[in-house]
């Protein structure tokens, strides 16, 4: 016969509210909504099918778009990657923050080594994201959060790695802007270990995602996939390419595919199939880790973002895509280099298919987050951001100005500037001379008519606006270079104009033959058995 023990009330109670507390801590903690954040490298405005394209094809994407509020007016924090992902962590301007081109780009001086005889020699660029800063995934954590980061990092190296700035876990994060060996196994990247030959870069990164939701479905989780896709060297297989090819020649292939620029040709056509296999190639990504929502039952209780660190490629690197009707692409000042993607599904506000005009750009996502978690804003951490939650609910939120500040020439012909977005103007101010441009972007949207001399108070306060900002943070500035040669600038131009520009429309054609083969067994992914 058992023994029997007379356990004191007192005990029984004690016991009973611990079990009870802690029944009520997990349940609060569970309660949290998972979140899910997908950031593309080098993405377009126009590259998606639900953002008008009629050439790439990306339904997992759109499903993203469709289950959730599509903001029209979404923007990068810059026109390249490094200082629009450091405005993503801190919700800062990269006025602020410091890192104002990608790191590893030239400065002072040494921007002569480039070759490209500018008037102009870009101020000094900070090389990794702040420590002291209190990042996103650090303030996710505060609140309870398992933090994962796979793919692109480019805020710096050893000392300021994703695991230095509030990731748990890192999955292919380093230094590195691009995907160093390319996009297919095996490839070069200390922090994620090649998988078999031929391997895609791009489904591993999403199959790494999908473990870490699977590890820790039980409590809320963020994790942050960021794609090298579709960053340059632009590679596919041979299937892909041959499927877009055809859709290419199906619509009818254009004589030229580029028109100069100021200082770079710009591709003025989305028919590159390679290209087109790349990004169908990351929306398959996308789809793998959505099905891993769906089958743990996640897909409710899962906040989605997904958007762009900058615009397309339309000018240097690959010359990828085209972002028409928007003007120019990565690197440039025009609606084309910073105008991005910019969807937020929240499943539990029921906003599905929901748009919204409202000016938005990367460093609202921060203070978002942490409203729509439930967690008190930081307004000293993510000053430059706002909560977009009142217009994720049906209403709106002030007018505020958005600021750009790109100092640099960079490597896809923009021109060293900065911008205000007040409304539906936008003043950019030009480096080299002074000028200012000034376009309505309600009525003028392709940036094609200037009407600052028909509003030049108006461009004035906008500039005061702006240099007030800027001054107040401590902007850096670009500064003459006492070297600069005319005659050597204009040879350069002339060589890009009679050169660079006639081999781009015959690589273009080499891209579209019925022959292409990049004869290295279709950049690896294809493996002989």
């Amino acid at each position: 016969m058992p023994i029997k023990r007379n356990i004191p009330v007192f005990f029984t109670i004690a016991v009973l509210l611990v079990v009870s507390c802690q029944h009520q801590a997990e349940q609060s903690t569970t309660q949290k909504p998972n979140i899910l954040f997908i950031l593309a490298d080098d993405l377009g405005y126009q590259d998606l099918s639900c953002m008008g394209s009629d050439y790439y094809e990306t339904p997992n994407i759109d499903r993203i778009a469709n289950e959730g509020m599509i903001f029209t007016n979404g923007y990068a924090a810059c026109q390249v990657c490094s200082p629009s992902r450091a405005s993503l962590m801190s919700g800062k301007f990269p006025a602020r923050h410091g890192i104002t081109d990608w790191i590893g780009a030239k400065t002072g001086e040494d921007w002569r080594a480039v070759g490209r005889f500018n008037k102009l020699l870009p101020p000094e660029n900070k090389d990794h994201l702040n420590l002291d800063y209190t990042t996103l995934p650090e303030a996710l954590k505060e609140a309870g959060y398992s933090t994962f980061f796979a793919g692109k990092w480019h805020l710096g190296g050893e000392g300021s790695l994703p695991e230095d700035h509030g990731f748990d876990i890192n999955k292919g994060g380093w230094d590195k802007g691009s995907p160093m060996g390319g996009f297919y196994a095996p490839w070069e990247n200390p922090y994620l270990e090649s998988g078999p030959d031929g391997e895609s870069l791009t489904m591993r990164l999403a199959r790494e995602t999908a473990n870490f939701i699977r590890q820790e479905q039980e409590k809320p989780f963020f994790a942050f996939l960021s794609f090298y896709a579709v960053h340059a060297p632009i590679q596919t297989t041979k299937e892909k390419w041959s499927k877009y090819r055809d859709k290419a020649k199906e619509a009818g292939i254009a004589e030229t595919g580029f028109e100069m620029g100021r200082f770079l040709p710009i591709r003025q056509v989305q028919d590159n199939p390679v290209y087109g296999g790349l990004v169908e190639t990351m929306d398959d990504a996308v789809g793998h880790v959505l099905q891993t929502l769906d089958e743990l039952g996640l897909e409710e209780k899962t906040i989605v973002i997904f958007t762009s660190d900058n615009g397309g490629v339309s000018a240097g690197d690959a010359f990828a895509t085209s972002n028409l009707p928007l003007r120019g692409g990565k690197g440039y000042q025009f609606e084309g280099g910073i105008r991005e993607p910019y969807f937020i599904k929240t499943p539990f506000l029921e906003n599905a298919g929901k748009v919204s005009d409202a000016p938005v750009t990367g460093t609202d996502f921060y203070p978002t987050l942490l409203d729509l978690i439930g967690e008190e804003l930081k307004p000293e951490e993510h000053p430059d951001g706002v909560s977009l939650l009142p217009v994720l609910t049906g209403g709106e939120i002030e007018e505020r100005p958005l600021i750009w500040h790109y100092p640099h020439y960079g490597n896809q012909g923009g021109e060293p500037s900065s911008i205000i977005r007040l409304g539906k103007w936008k003043l950019i101010h030009y480096y080299e001379d002074g000028r200012e441009e000034l376009y309505n972007l309600d009525q003028d949207l392709e940036e094609n008519h200037d009407v600052a001399a028909e509003n030049p108070e108006l461009a004035g306060r906008l500039s005061e606006q702006l240099f007030a900002y800027l001054n107040e943070v401590g902007a850096l500035y670009p500064e003459k270079d006492p070297r600069y040669d005319p005659a050597k600038e204009e040879e350069y131009l002339d060589r890009v104009r009679n050169v660079r520009m006639p081999a781009l429309e015959k690589q273009r054609m080499e891209f579209l033959s019925k022959d292409f083969d990049p004869g290295n067994q279709w950049w690896g992914s294809e493996v002989d058995n």
